[in-house]
């Protein structure tokens, strides 16, 4: 009987390796939003060779102007969630599989890529995804239209409501004033 559990108990450890899964797909897709990002950086700076152009137009300047802002914001978003991406990997392999060596030994490791237990993971992604939430709140702002004084109020609602989630957060890990 003491074999038998012996046998369960290490194929239940073994188990944990399917986590491996999930760093590999979480891995690859962080690359691909690396590369989807870095691409669309590319391509926006080739596209604003015309910006300088002295017979261009203000209104086509000025809507030049916002759609090169609206992609720059729009690549940040790109990279943020690539870094989710990749936190997450790191933070599944050391929670589930092993410490990874390399980054408790170096002097250029962060500390945001050390993970040590399941609720570090998720404070650490919480923070990076309300970046994510905060790029897109400023990508709908920087393209919206005031009609009614109620639009700004309701805009300087949402920035107070996003500088209280930031001070919240920063509170929550003890970093708070």
């Amino acid at each position: 009987m003491k074999s038998l559990e012996t046998l369960f108990e290490n194929f239940l450890w073994s188990s944990r390796l399917v986590v491996l899964t999930a760093v590999l797909s979480s891995l690859l897709a962080s690359l691909a939003m690396f590369y989807m990002a870095t691409v669309d950086a590319f391509y926006m700076v080739s596209h604003l060779s015309h910006y300088a152009d002295s017979a261009m137009d203000a209104t086509a300047r000025t809507a030049l102007h916002a759609e090169t802002v609206t992609h720059i914001v729009e690549i940040v978003d790109g990279y943020l969630l690539a870094t989710v991406l990749l936190i997450f990997a790191l933070g599944l392999y050391e929670l589930f599989i092993s410490e990874i060596d390399a980054a408790e030994g170096a002097e250029t490791s962060s500390s945001v890529l050390l993970i040590k237990s399941l609720d570090d993971l998720k404070a650490r992604l919480a923070k990076v995804i309300l970046m994510i939430l905060i790029v897109k709140f400023f990508e709908h702002t920087v393209s919206m239209h005031f009609e009614t004084p109620l639009d700004l109020l309701y805009m300087a609602g949402g920035i107070a409501l996003i500088g209280l989630a930031l001070y919240l957060s920063h509170a929550g890990d003890g970093k708070g004033h």
